[in-house]
């Protein structure tokens, strides 16, 4: 330590796991951290949606990705996935109490995403250059 050191200069940390688990968030990226799962939250976010619906909001999405991707979904309480005994059987998909509040948070990401995108941008080309020197 320096003699004009005389204490920690980083504030003190917003998150921690104070008992040295993962503090449960490592079951919650699992399931936000994929592709798709925000994206299907994102669109379940204004109202019911079947299937066709949302998978053509989802662009890219895959048949298979998104059976699987609202499959854990509702594995994890996030939405609810109601079928009507109709030829042929209509299912439709809505967010729980859980899925819902799992919104304020997202779209805290996608406001704090918005607002550091020109600084992210200048600083990846900015090391893309200083790297191909």
């Amino acid at each position: 330590m320096s003699v004009g050191h005389t204490g920690v200069t980083t504030p003190d940390p917003v998150v921690t796991c104070e008992d040295h688990d993962d503090c449960g968030i490592r079951d919650v990226l699992d399931r936000l951290g994929d592709k798709w799962s925000v994206l299907v939250v994102v669109e379940l976010a204004s109202g019911v949606r079947r299937f066709r619906e949302l998978q053509r909001a989802v662009t890219g999405i895959s048949q298979r990705m998104l059976t699987l991707t609202v499959r854990r979904l509702e594995r994890d309480g996030l939405l609810r996935r109601t079928v009507y005994a109709t030829v042929p059987p209509q299912v439709e998909y809505e967010l729980t109490e859980t899925g819902h509040s799992l919104t304020h948070l997202i779209k805290g990401l996608a406001d704090w995403s918005r607002a550091h995108k020109p600084a992210i941008a200048a600083s990846r080309a900015a090391w893309d250059e200083a790297d191909r020197a």
